[in-house]
Parts: C-alpha cells; structure tokens; sequence
C-alpha cells in the first residue's frame, strides 16, 4: 500500500515580533546617541588636508575675527574645579550657587570683573554679545590666569595628555597679533603644544602628500 500524501503549504512566518524589536532597537539608540552640541561661538577656521580626531570633552580656545577671545572648560568634574580654582586664586568672591551657575555655562567669554555681575543677571547673555576674556598683551591678559587653574585642576595628570585636549580654534580672517596673545598664555604655563582645529579638505591631486599616500597604499 502507497504512503499517504501529505498536501503541502506555504509556511507563514509572523514578524510582528521581530518588528517590534527592530522598533525598541531602533528607540533606543536616537534616545541614548548624544548629539553634537551647536558651536557657542561660530567662527570660519581655515581649512587642512591632515585630519586627527579630537578627544571628547576638550578644552577649547576660540578666537574670533574681532578678536574675542572664549574658552570651554571640557569634562564637567574639571570644569568645576577649575572654576573654584579660579574664584580661589584670583578672589572673586562667589558663592557656592554662582560657581554652580557659572559652571553650568556652556563658554566662558568674559572679563573677571565681571562675571559676579553678569551672574546676576535673571537672562543668561548669549556667547555673541559677551565681550571676551581680555588677552590685550602680556600686561592684560586674563587667558594666563584660567590656564594656570586648568593647570592646577588637571595635576596628577602628564603633560602630554593635558596638552592633547587644549584646542585652538581661530577664524580665519583673525590677527595674528592677537593669536600670539593666546600662545603667551600658554606658553606662560608652561603649555608648549596645543592642536588647531581646521576644516579638512581633499588633497590635491599631484601634491607631495598625495603622491606620499600613493607610495604607502602599494
């Protein structure tokens, strides 16, 4: 006697499951990815073919083409100590919930006289319309002041590793007078080295360092 045969049919698969973690999956990562925040102060730096990530949460200098000069304090347990650092060297006078505001700015851009009065303020000034931190010479130059507290919060750390993370990004239409104001500040902490941050563009073709990329590709 012949087996039975068995009438066949199509195999349905319910991806509703599968569906529903794509969708969790994909919740997930737009709620958790941390956007890049927009730029305090806008400036047009100029622009290099080299390329070198940048470590998180730098210091950044930024100096703009009427001169101002800003700077961002990086890692938020840092920038607190740098900024009590400051109030204490430099006797500012500020009180525990003016650190705690002032340590909440996203850029720091403005003479020592007057941060007590601008934290005063009920309205935060927008970056743009603060005056910037004095660099003038190497008379009047409060930049040499919030290195030397970098310095100071950032000790048990190497030199090198400190140096990694101070950036400098400058517009391109700025003096170079003033730019060399910023490396007197540094350099009168003892910073030697610092990264400039750049606009990357394509190497020319038939450049040197084209045809160098040539050679180490083969």
């Amino acid at each position: 006697m012949g087996r039975a045969k068995l009438p066949r049919k199509s195999t349905n698969i319910d991806m509703t499951a599968m569906c529903d973690v794509a969708f969790l999956l994909l919740s997930f990562f737009i709620l958790a990815t941390k956007q890049k925040p927009p730029e305090a102060v806008a400036v047009q730096a100029p622009t290099s073919v080299q390329s070198k990530a940048a470590p998180e949460k730098s210091i950044l200098i930024t100096l703009t083409k009427e001169g101002k000069c800003f700077l961002m304090l990086g890692e938020d347990a840092r920038k607190k100590e740098i900024i009590q650092d400051m109030n204490a060297t430099r006797s500012l006078g500020l009180s525990p919930a003016e650190l705690a505001k002032l340590a909440k700015m996203p850029v720091i851009g403005m003479p020592l006289g007057q941060i007590k009065g601008i934290l005063g303020l009920s309205q935060e000034i927008p970056a743009s319309k603060l005056e910037g931190i004095p660099i003038k010479d190497s008379v009047n130059n409060e930049l040499v002041d919030w290195i030397r507290s970098i310095v100071n919060a950032y000790k048990g750390t190497s030199l090198t590793e400190l140096q990694d993370k101070i950036l400098l990004k400058g517009d391109m239409d700025a003096l170079y007078p003033t730019f060399k104001n910023i490396k007197f500040a540094l350099k009168k902490n003892d910073i030697y080295k610092f990264r400039i941050v750049t606009n990357s563009e394509t190497i020319p073709p038939g450049s040197e360092l084209s045809k160098k990329k040539e050679k180490t590709a083969f």
